[in-house]
């Protein structure tokens, strides 16, 4: 295995980590030696992740969290961080985006996808951020990747809660990196459409309304290679960066 992307003694955390990209990701860090921690709100679902990679030889930890509640946001970074002693790589990963008439918003969805797209991160990525500056060598240590979405670039019609959240996510990420700099480093991954079981409750299977250059949406290993870049030794020297992995589309 290539050093760079030997992940052997790090612990990588990721919400939204049972299914669709999330899980993906879950067993591209474990393939590649990181002990896992998958964060979703149903446990179950958790805990096969978790068995599958444990079958890869890595320690894995199922956490059942509602990522868009701040206080459930604060026991998950703890409950992490005591399991293992230490998180290296923190991916937030959990969001949600319904698409619908502007005017047909409530404010209940539109708290929702508020809370879960930005305030849930944002309280993730600080309390473990601070957490990974304290206790960074002279060499730093820690990595927080926010993922966020080409709709967070592009005007779209039915999807501004949704497109406005992921915005702030990108501009909270450039912060942290300042906030937390040079012993975190903070990074925001941009994917376009791509192709998991998820993309069976979109409208167009994923088919895209927006025209892609590269001709279809990605395959999830596709992005999944871009995390494991920003994770790894191989970005040691990116940080407040916002890495588009959507096919060039625009």
């Amino acid at each position: 295995m290539d050093p760079l992307f030997d992940f052997t003694g790090k612990v990588a955390l990721v919400t939204g980590g049972s299914r669709g990209l999330g899980y993906q990701m879950v067993k591209a860090f474990a393939a590649r030696g990181a002990d896992v921690i998958i964060a979703s709100r149903k446990l179950e679902n958790c805990e096969t992740v978790a068995e599958e990679c444990r079958a890869l030889g890595v320690r894995a930890l199922a956490l059942s969290a509602h990522v868009g509640r701040w206080d459930e946001c604060t026991r998950l970074v703890e409950k992490a961080w005591d399991a293992f002693g230490h998180v290296d790589i923190l991916v937030n990963n959990a969001g949600m985006s319904p698409a619908m008439p502007s005017h047909e918003v409530s404010e209940k969805l539109f708290d929702s996808v508020v809370n879960l797209n930005f305030k849930g991160p944002f309280r993730i990525a600080s309390l473990m951020a601070h957490r990974m500056a304290e206790h960074a060598d002279e060499n730093g240590s820690g990595c927080v990747i926010n993922v966020s979405s080409s709709g967070s670039m592009m005007p779209l019609p039915k999807t501004i809660p949704y497109g406005s959240s992921k915005a702030a996510l990108n501009a909270m990420s450039k912060s942290l990196a300042w906030e937390y700099a040079p012993k975190v480093r903070v990074n925001t991954l941009s994917p376009g459409a791509f192709r998991t079981d998820i993309v069976e409750a979109w409208p167009d299977k994923g088919k895209g309304a927006i025209p892609i250059p590269r001709g279809h949406a990605a395959d999830p290993h596709e992005i999944v290679t871009a995390a494991l870049f920003l994770a790894s030794p191989a970005s040691v020297n990116v940080t407040g960066s916002l890495v588009r992995c959507d096919g060039g589309q625009h």
